[in-house]
């Protein structure tokens, strides 16, 4: 069975990505890449790493002449501009990965007021499944469309909703100190990301009004039952990629380090792409990879945890083919080991 895909805003870094692993899936042919640019470039000017391995232009198609092509897309845009293309698509009988922010929040309110203006396809959000699978498998491979995580709630939400379901740490209070590569800014060229900027600098951003907020909190309150309640601070690391997350809980139970950790391993047991470490994570431990690596600590009256993931790939691109392989039946490893 061979899948024709196509990839809407592929000159991105997810795109990149997308297009890395999707070269090498054994089920896969990449049949479309659009752009809102009108000069219809060769995909090797825009993503040099292809020259002489994927002969295709991106071009400004709408709708229609990419569902002509394409069984299913994986939506690159941004926010807003995905939800207005999508249930085109969707009508016309494709399967869509989004890795917008569109579809990931349930509440059409909470959209408005952290995205701002109505959303444009508001009723179908209310339903689409969220595609973190280690939490939310159910129904993956029934959808039509899935909404693709962000990457700083894939880190955070893998880490600590075990142990919130597991009634061991409070849902209030909790602190989710993270740290991001420049990639995770996105390709289009902003002063803060400006080499001469962010080398050799490390500063926070968007502190309180980061649009990830929302999602972890609504993550982890649909996977343990209880409202969360989250600070969550995102800083930008001179490095390119991966995202390490140290999360602050207070315990709701007396557990030792030990056994928090074997909750995590009992959880993840049959996850091919979360590890749970004794060790500390690390991002150079899951650069390039669909890894998610957890660990877990007690110190003094709070319980750490810890978890590293690659931005653009268990944050973006590679979760975005892991929804795919669900949804078409393949194993779920397919093109990611």
């Amino acid at each position: 069975m061979t899948v024709r895909v196509g990839i809407l805003g592929a000159t991105g870094y997810t795109a990149l990505e997308l297009l890395k692993i999707l070269v090498r899936h054994p089920e896969v042919e990449v049949t479309a890449l659009t752009t809102r640019q009108e000069d219809r470039p060769h995909l090797s000017a825009i993503h040099p790493q292809f020259h002489k391995v994927l002969d295709l232009h991106l071009e400004n198609w709408g709708p229609q002449e990419v569902a002509e092509r394409c069984d299913c897309v994986f939506g690159c845009l941004p926010h807003a501009a995905s939800a207005s293309v999508i249930p085109e698509f969707l009508e016309a009988g494709l399967k869509v990965v989004d890795l917008s922010a569109d579809y990931r929040l349930n509440d059409p309110a909470v959209y408005t007021q952290w995205y701002g203006g109505d959303h444009p396809d508001a009723e179908r959000m209310k339903t689409t499944l969220y595609g973190l699978p280690e939490l939310f498998r159910e129904g993956i491979a029934e959808a039509q469309l899935v909404a693709n995580p962000g990457c700083y709630p894939t880190g955070v939400s893998l880490a600590l909703a075990p142990l919130l379901k597991g009634g061991f740490i409070r849902p209030d209070g909790i602190i989710a100190d993270c740290k991001s590569g420049v990639s995770g800014a996105g390709r289009t060229p902003k002063l803060g990301t400006l080499y001469p900027e962010c080398n050799e600098s490390f500063s926070a951003y968007g502190v309180g009004t980061h649009r990830h907020m929302p999602e972890i909190e609504q993550n982890l309150t649909v996977y343990s039952g209880k409202q969360a309640s989250v600070i969550f601070t995102p800083h930008l690391v001179p490095m390119d990629r991966g995202i390490l997350s140290t999360c602050y809980a207070l315990p709701d139970q007396d557990a030792s380090e030990k056994e928090l950790r074997s909750l995590l391993e009992e959880t993840y047991a049959n996850e091919p792409f979360v590890r749970v470490r004794s060790d500390l994570p690390a991002t150079k431990h899951v650069s390039g990879t669909n890894f998610c690596d957890i660990t877990v600590r007690r110190v003094k009256d709070r319980v750490l945890t810890i978890s590293a993931i690659d931005n653009l790939i268990k944050g973006a691109s590679g979760a975005a083919v892991q929804n795919f392989n669900l949804m078409y039946g393949f194993a779920e490893t397919t093109a990611l080991l």
